[in-house]
């Protein structure tokens, strides 16, 4: 039985091919993998601090949420955000990815323009679409001004606010298409909210 070893030229000979892609792959990780990352990670938080970091909305010096991720309010004092096929969670982002000819996708929005007309006193054909319909992603925090403008009445009774007041608040916080061309006006409704939530402090009430 040979039980002599290979001499360490043969050792090195062999070794010596995969030299160039060992030192690739590491720098390539150091590079692509670490610097890149912390880099980009940098540059964002130095342009950007409050986007980078999650755009969190605080209160008192609590998170409450966060101005990108939509959240439910059950009650009538708030506004209320599109529906969610995620529930509201953004660690589990989705559509309900049912087609238009979806039957079950027809009655679900059916039911919850009932609803929603029922909650807001208003005829069925008035409520906006964004009110029934899912989000592509869930977390959609944002509503068309028709939408918040339907909910001004309830919110203002609820509150005991005038409807104009409510209405101001609500002009107030419309965000105009991006750039003036991209997208919409829109309204973030976590905003709104805190932005009601705050007037009984402003005007020394309860």
């Amino acid at each position: 039985m040979n039980t002599t070893s290979p001499p360490a030229s043969t050792v090195h000979a062999d070794i010596a091919p995969w030299r160039p892609a060992f030192a690739f792959a590491f720098i390539a990780l150091l590079l692509f993998g670490f610097a890149y990352s912390l880099v980009g990670t940098g540059i964002g938080r130095l342009l950007f601090p409050h986007e980078a970091t999650g755009s969190l909305i605080e209160q008192d010096g609590v998170v409450v949420g966060s101005s990108l991720v939509a959240q439910p309010f059950a009650d009538d004092r708030y506004f209320q955000p599109r529906p969610s096929a995620a529930t509201y969670d953004a660690m589990a982002v989705a559509g309900s990815n049912q087609a238009r000819t979806n039957l079950d996708l027809r009655a679900r929005i059916e039911e919850a323009r009932m609803q929603v007309a029922a909650r807001e006193g208003v005829a069925i054909d008035a409520v906006p679409s964004d009110l029934v319909t899912q989000s592509g992603g869930g977390i959609d925090p944002h509503v068309s001004p028709e939408a918040a403008r339907l909910q001004v009445a309830r919110v203002a009774r609820a509150r005991g606010l005038a409807v104009e007041q409510v209405e101001g608040l609500v002009a107030a916080h419309t965000q105009p298409a991006s750039f003036g061309v991209f997208g919409a006006p829109r309204v973030n409704v976590l905003e709104l909210n805190l932005a009601l939530d705050a007037l009984p402090r402003a005007a020394g009430a309860h």
